[in-house]
């Protein structure tokens, strides 16, 4: 059986999917960007969150941006825009927020609040919809749109989400979305294993795309992270079967999968100098997208796009 539930909790408001049966449990904090705040698993020995967070809502509010943005919804564009601008059918637009060092950085949504639209339990699955109406406040992006995240927690500790975007204005808008969680199981990522379904890099300049598409085949199979230093976009290879990423910990057996559709055809991976935990992010579109046009979808009025991604945590006893 599954079921919803509300927690308050150092300072958060949440809402809680639970499956009462294997007891995995995923938060959520619609006033926080429809933040992922949680993803809780266990076998018979352990209790694990792979989900890197923020301490409280102190901690949030003080430091969303500078702690790497976890967790959080990015739209209308992910990653960075330089010098905050760029230009669309002909007009020039700057961004009065999300700035960070001369840059637009994850969008506008991260910080703002969704609120409960729907929810249902079964004994199946545990969903919730999640509604932000974005009004064309910034200047950078006078485009109204709905930004609709549904969650959606079934068996086998398997979590999906799904974003739709719905122009509400009367012009068409420039649209990329992405996701921004941190993953961990514990201790630092050096020891893990890391696989994906790609073997070719995006290569940047000053973390923007150049347009050069670099082979890379580092993690093209199963290999320990050990030191290496990832801050890349990834083209995923969807002729490949899925799972397009795992990130596993041989030691205890913990295997997360990761699902996206062709929605998010770009994988960005980033490891922070804490070395904690790795952002495994599923992307419509890498860097800058408002200015090179990669992966940009140009939305009519009054039509919307879907974006699909899903994880699955297994565990192997006794490990790989």
């Amino acid at each position: 059986m599954f079921t919803i539930e509300r927690l308050q909790h150092n300072g958060f408001n949440k809402i809680l999917l639970a499956d009462d049966v294997s007891q995995s449990g995923v938060e959520i904090v619609p006033g926080c960007g429809a933040m992922l705040h949680a993803f809780t698993v266990q076998n018979e020995k352990h209790t694990i969150n792979i989900i890197d967070s923020y301490r409280n809502k102190d901690e949030f509010d003080e430091n969303a941006e500078t702690s790497g943005f976890k967790g959080l919804k990015l739209s209308p564009f992910p990653c960075r825009i330089p010098n905050a601008e760029y230009r669309f059918n002909g007009h020039r637009y700057h961004f009065n927020n999300s700035l960070l060092e001369g840059s637009a950085m994850h969008g506008l949504l991260y910080r703002q609040p969704f609120r409960l639209v729907q929810e249902q339990a079964t004994e199946n699955f545990a969903a919730i919809s999640l509604l932000h109406e974005y009004r064309g406040s910034d200047a950078g992006y006078p485009f109204p749109y709905d930004c609709i995240v549904d969650y959606r927690l079934e068996k086998e500790n398997t979590l999906s989400v799904t974003t739709t975007v719905k122009n509400t204005g009367a012009s068409p808008l420039p649209i990329a979305d992405g996701w921004h969680p941190y993953f961990t199981f514990g201790s630092k990522v050096d020891d893990l294993e890391l696989q994906f379904q790609s073997q070719e890099v995006m290569e940047f300049i000053n973390l923007i795309p150049s347009g050069r598409i670099l082979p890379y085949a580092t993690f093209s199979s199963f290999a320990r992270i050990g030191e290496t230093a990832l801050d890349n976009s990834f083209v995923l290879d969807f002729s490949k079967s899925q799972p397009m990423c795992i990130l596993r910990e041989p030691a205890t057996g913990w295997q997360l999968e990761i699902r996206p559709d062709k929605s998010y055809p770009y994988l960005q991976i980033y490891i922070p100098p804490h070395r904690r935990s790795i952002a495994i992010e599923n992307l419509s579109a890498p860097p800058d997208s408002f200015n090179n046009g990669i992966g940009l979808i140009v939305l009519p009025a009054g039509a919307d796009t879907r974006f699909f991604t899903q994880y699955a945590v297994k565990n192997k006893t006794g490990g790989f």
